[in-house]
């Protein structure tokens, strides 16, 4: 972010509570419902500077599709082994076998095909 008044880079300082090393979006997400952050802009060069307050009004939380994030898990691990494997035989080989085992699943039915 860039100065308004001479276009200097601006830091940015979470506080007066937080520790200077406190980047804003960790203020945000540590913050707690009804709390008010400070947020300081300053350029070091021409002297400008802007405090602004944030109150957190409420959080709202989800917790997920447990199936979809067990998934996901399972890919990333699948994916990182992967790339661990470097003969293109052994890849091949386990392309193969994936698309065999993809082909003797049985088929699922979408909600899209559900009849009236």
């Amino acid at each position: 972010m860039d100065c308004p008044a001479c276009g200097a880079p601006l830091t940015i300082e979470v506080g007066p509570e937080q520790p200077l090393s406190t980047s804003l979006r960790g203020a945000v997400l540590a913050a707690e419902a009804d709390e008010r952050l400070e947020i300081s802009r300053a350029c070091w060069d021409c002297g400008w500077q802007e405090v602004r307050q944030v109150r957190v009004e409420s959080i709202d939380t989800t917790s997920g599709d447990e199936t979809a994030v067990e998934r996901a898990a399972l890919l990333h691990k699948i994916n990182d082994e992967l790339a661990g494997i470097e003969s293109v035989d052994t890849l091949e080989e386990a392309l193969a076998t994936i698309r065999r085992h993809r082909d003797t699943e049985p088929a699922t039915t979408g909600t899209d095909d559900a009849t009236e």
